[in-house]
């Protein structure tokens, strides 16, 4: 049987917003020189003619960025699970150059993995006027208030290019507080955690694959406990008729999980300004959205990029836990969205 965590337990992951609100420790202001290192680091890179997806790390030389970057990498895995860069000052540059910057920083990190069917590895975050009652839609494409969740990679990374006339706000909570607070509050439903529970797949399947996939919300694994969470997807598996339907006790946990997400002492906000790069972990992360409202022009709407990346050294996982999590796949990336590849 795997091993499973059932009571409250202690790590730099277990913080709160009220606590996070009174430091600054999880923000990193870049200094001139480091912006000037990232700035050499895309002249050569230009200079040689690279394509930005065939940039990797070696290409993109940060001599005193990387060993700081390998610490927000520890910070992110053993630390307190999500880290704010500030500073990048994005009206210098071209939108492809800033995209350059990023993936260059995100090689540092780790290695990009597939976002959705198309294989999309530096994804565009904004709204596309589609709707979400739409299988095949999901939320990043609209502005509708997104409800707490995790993507399917180590890390996700979000960059702003623009925020939203008003709204939009990035919040996070810690999953290993909500997991403490399961315990405290409904120690009965623990258990169901590391059962599985049904996840749609959006219209992501790949040829032969079922449309839906089973994973449990928690896995314990190397003493170090990670959570993945989407209820959204969870409850629009039901629409599917092979999917066992929810029982009582597992819509009262996801109900207990939602309160406790809610709590405005457990959240934290961060009002994205242009040049802003978010990093949280997925496995100790929840983070979500609130609404917005966008300009009418296009060129000033509401525009992050995003990058999904392994950690080259991340935890293990229960083979079962999420969407193909469990193993590396030849690039040494896990997890992600299988590029469908179009019959023909």
């Amino acid at each position: 049987m795997t091993a499973r965590l059932t009571e409250t337990t202690s790590s730099p992951a277990a913080w709160t917003g009220a606590q996070m609100r009174v430091t600054d420790e999880w923000i990193h202001r870049l200094s001139e020189p480091e912006i000037a290192e990232l700035e050499a680091a895309l002249a050569r890179v230009k200079a040689q003619g690279i394509e930005l997806a065939s940039v990797t790390r070696e290409h993109f030389v940060l001599p005193t960025l990387s060993p700081i970057i390998d610490r927000w990498v520890h910070d992110l895995e053993d630390g307190r699970g999500f880290l704010l860069v500030k500073g990048l000052p994005i009206d210098r540059y071209s939108e492809q150059d800033v995209s350059t910057i990023y993936w260059g920083i995100g090689q540092h990190m780790g290695v990009p993995v597939s976002q959705n069917a198309t294989g999309d590895l530096l994804g565009h975050v904004r709204d596309t006027g589609r709707s979400i009652a739409d299988p095949s839609v999901r939320g990043y494409q609209t502005r509708i208030r997104l409800p707490y969740h995790t993507d399917g990679s180590d890390v996700v990374g979000l960059l702003c290019f623009r925020p939203a006339r008003s709204g939009g706000l990035s919040s996070i909570v810690s999953s290993t507080t909500v997991f403490n607070e399961v315990v405290r509050r409904r120690a009965d439903l623990v258990d169901l955690m590391y059962e599985p529970f049904f996840y749609d797949r959006r219209e992501e399947q790949s040829p032969g694959e079922e449309p839906w996939y089973a994973s449990p919300i928690a896995c314990y694994v190397d003493g170090k406990l990670s959570v993945r969470y989407i209820r959204g997807f969870i409850e629009s598996a039901q629409r599917f008729p092979e999917v066992p339907r929810l029982t009582e006790r597992q819509r009262e946990l996801l109900d207990v999980i939602d309160a406790i997400t809610m709590d405005p002492e457990v959240e934290l906000l961060m009002d994205f300004e242009p040049g802003d790069m978010q990093f949280v972990n997925n496995y100790v992360i929840l983070h979500s959205r609130t609404d917005y409202e966008d300009f009418e022009e296009p060129e000033r709407k509401r525009h992050l990029l995003r990058l999904w990346l392994t950690l080259r050294e991340g935890r293990r996982l229960d083979p079962h836990f999420g969407r193909g999590m469990g193993e590396l796949d030849e690039r040494g990336g896990r997890g992600g969205v299988r590029p469908i590849v179009p019959a023909g």
